[in-house]
């Protein structure tokens, strides 16, 4: 089975990336793969409790990233300078993923067959 990660690094909202990483990452865990889930630079907000997203008419999608769970997925990780440089720590956001130093995000990078960056 390959390894295949689905990495976060934009802004949740603004833009449509966000959401369908989201729904890449729950087709890939209906379709039992091993699927690994980073969050990186602004893709820390995708999972930010309580955004305040009225202003873009989009519906906030974050809480949804709580199914990650029922898919099976469990490698789900964030990038400590990206998620301390944007005040956020693990209770302020929606699920609890793993922190990494970048030394180990380069790592597991290298350990992936595919990437999907959104």
């Amino acid at each position: 089975m390959a390894k295949l990660m689905v990495v976060f690094r934009t802004a949740p909202y603004g833009s449509i990336y966000s959401f369908e990483g989201l729904e890449n990452v729950l087709i890939m865990g209906a379709y039992d793969q091993d699927v690994s889930v980073l969050f990186i630079d602004d893709g820390v907000l995708a999972i930010k409790n309580g955004m305040d997203n009225s202003s873009t008419g989009i519906k906030n999608f974050s809480p949804t990233f709580r199914a990650l769970e029922a898919y099976d997925i469990e490698k789900i990780y964030i990038d400590r300078t990206s998620m301390e440089s944007r005040g956020l720590t693990l209770e302020d956001l929606v699920i609890e993923p793993e922190i990494i130093e970048a030394d180990a995000v380069e790592k597991m990078m290298e350990e992936q067959k595919n990437f999907f960056m959104f």
